[in-house]
């Protein structure tokens, strides 16, 4: 996945949109963008959606962010969208491995209730939506195999943390945010899952989506959310492995194949080590995954 598309359950046409913007995948939300009045017919809608769109081929994933574990209305919301088979729940609000033990434990239950193989719905959890969390970043390394992602979240963040704003007045986090970005990044590295990028809630700013999209790959991320389907096509593109960073990844790699015992290998004139290998396959295998050989 490189990009990962926002729409709330009640959206209507929107979910429709959302198919059609080319987003690897559509989040349905059942949390913050429903109020709580709004929560059984946002299900409903849900599941209506689902039962329809996972028959598609091709089709994006198709991701339910139910609501957290404190708010008492998770296990409603797995009961009505588990039976209709979503690929992947996005867990808010997770204070570490324990939350995706305990995800992991719900979703047994009702994937045998109804009838679907233990393990068919996975789970990308927000790893930093609490203060809590934040202390708890390295802790989902081997909690459960349905965990594939990592990512982070600053509104609800600056919430528990009593903060007025979350960024300066160029779009940029402040620290506390800069760190719980951090800490999501490593969090996903210690658990070897892939690192999702949080959203540019500015998002007629399509620079600021383009620029936070590049630093994210920079430090090692893979993906980004959006909230709007005009942040889609920048955000594939900035995670799609150009020919040129294709063809020079397929060569370093050749070049360590060709001489096995070499911790270094130079290169017209720039010396490589095995650092640079492991980047150059990461590289190749996100090319391959976008479907380009």
């Amino acid at each position: 996945m490189r990009s990962l598309l926002f729409v709330p359950a009640t959206g209507g046409k929107k979910l429709d949109k959302a198919m059609a913007s080319g987003a690897d995948a559509v989040i349905v939300d059942l949390e913050d963008s429903v109020t709580m009045d709004q929560k059984e017919a946002a299900r409903r809608s849900a599941a209506d959606f689902l039962r329809d769109a996972v028959k598609l081929h091709p089709r994006p994933r198709l991701l339910v962010r139910v609501n957290g574990f404190a708010t008492g209305l998770t296990d409603v919301d797995l009961d009505v969208v588990v039976p209709v088979r979503p690929d992947a729940i996005l867990l808010p609000k997770a204070e570490g491995g324990a939350s995706v033990v305990h995800a992991d434990a719900k979703l047994t239950a009702r994937e045998a209730i109804s009838g679907l193989p233990e393990g068919t719905i996975k789970i990308v959890a927000i790893a930093t939506e609490t203060a809590a969390s934040l202390f708890l970043a390295g802790t989902y390394a081997g909690a459960s195999a349905r965990l594939e992602g990592l990512t982070w979240g600053a509104e609800d963040l600056s919430a528990d943390l009593g903060a007025e704003v979350n960024r300066d007045a160029v779009g940029r986090f402040f620290a506390p945010y800069q760190l719980a970005r951090a800490l999501c990044l490593a969090g996903a590295a210690t658990a070897q899952v892939q690192a999702i990028d949080t959203v540019s809630v500015d998002y007629h700013n399509i620079s600021a989506v383009k620029r936070e999209t590049e630093e994210a790959r920079r430090d090692g991320f893979t993906a980004k959310m959006a909230i709007h389907p005009a942040q889609v096509p920048v955000i594939n593109e900035v995670f799609t492995p150009t020919p040129e960073a294709i063809a020079r990844a397929r060569a370093l790699i050749a070049a360590f194949e060709a001489n096995p015992g070499k911790g270094t290998i130079g290169i017209e004139g720039v010396m490589y080590d095995r650092p640079h290998l492991a980047r150059a396959q990461q590289l190749v295998a996100r090319a391959a995954a976008a479907g380009l050989g």
